[in-house]
């Protein structure tokens, strides 16, 4: 697995942020408001400014690596036990064919939801949500979250949260059949989000109207679903656009 195959799953999460900034733009907005507050002189205030800037901008990184963090564990269990075991099976290349297709659906799918046109992949959450309350309570152990540590972790967390974007991301890294492509697919996906959930946390909800304009979610929608419909195409064989096929998800004997 390359860079360039990756470069779908980065793209995916970059026009999907659109939905994170959502879910987790608020908790991770406060992390630049959580140090404790105290009443200094003006002079003194100016002076700190820097140092409080770098101490928030330290928890926002902290919750993000600890977030990509479980993403990465969530791929490497994905492709390494499921993809993995999938792919020892007798007479696997049919179940595989039918992966593919329904990891392309998946992105399909994860593109009508960003553009509000369909909520079916929203009831995939619902199977996440035992998992989730149990790790929820823990969460309220590391707030207020005013060192970078206490950040790392509910962050790390947090990436356990049930999300039907990142559960069709994990599609596609049980298709990657290993444990280390499966985490280099979410790292990918992760590394995506990256960018709005930053900007999210050092500026607060500057960042949160624009994204939830109709144009923008529309726009990151089509982006989504073209890579979805573009890999159903070459999965079919109906199609051959060259190097372009580095941008979709394709079956083993798919013409390159």
């Amino acid at each position: 697995m390359n860079a360039l195959s990756l470069f779908p799953f980065f793209a995916a999460g970059l026009v999907g942020s659109v939905h994170c900034a959502g879910m987790c733009g608020g908790i991770v907005g406060a992390f630049s408001m959580a140090a404790p507050r105290r009443a200094f002189p003006v002079a003194i205030a100016v002076a700190a400014a820097p140092a409080m800037a770098l101490d928030g901008a330290a928890r926002v990184l902290a919750y993000n690596t600890g977030r990509i963090g479980s993403y990465m564990a969530a791929g490497a269990l994905a492709g390494g036990l499921l993809g993995g075991g999938a792919r020892q099976l007798a007479g696997a290349v049919p179940l595989q064919f039918a992966a593919y297709w329904l990891a392309n659906l998946m992105l399909v799918a994860l593109g009508l939801y960003l553009m509000n046109a369909w909520h079916g992949l929203a009831r995939l959450e619902s199977a996440g949500r035992l998992l989730w309350s149990r790790l929820q309570p823990l969460t309220r152990r590391l707030l207020p979250v005013d060192r970078p540590g206490k950040a790392l972790a509910l962050g790390a967390l947090w990436g356990w949260l049930p999300c039907g974007m990142v559960y069709s991301m994990l599609m596609s890294a049980m298709l990657s059949g290993s444990a280390a492509g499966g985490a280099a697919v979410m790292l990918a996906f992760g590394l995506g989000t990256l960018p709005a959930l930053v900007t999210m946390g050092m500026f607060g909800n500057l960042l949160q109207a624009w994204t939830r304009r109709r144009g923008v979610r529309l726009a990151a929608g089509l982006l989504v679903l073209s890579f979805g419909l573009l890999g159903l195409a070459r999965a079919s064989g109906g199609i051959d656009i060259g190097w372009l096929g580095a941008l979709c998800l394709t079956p083993p004997g798919t013409a390159q």
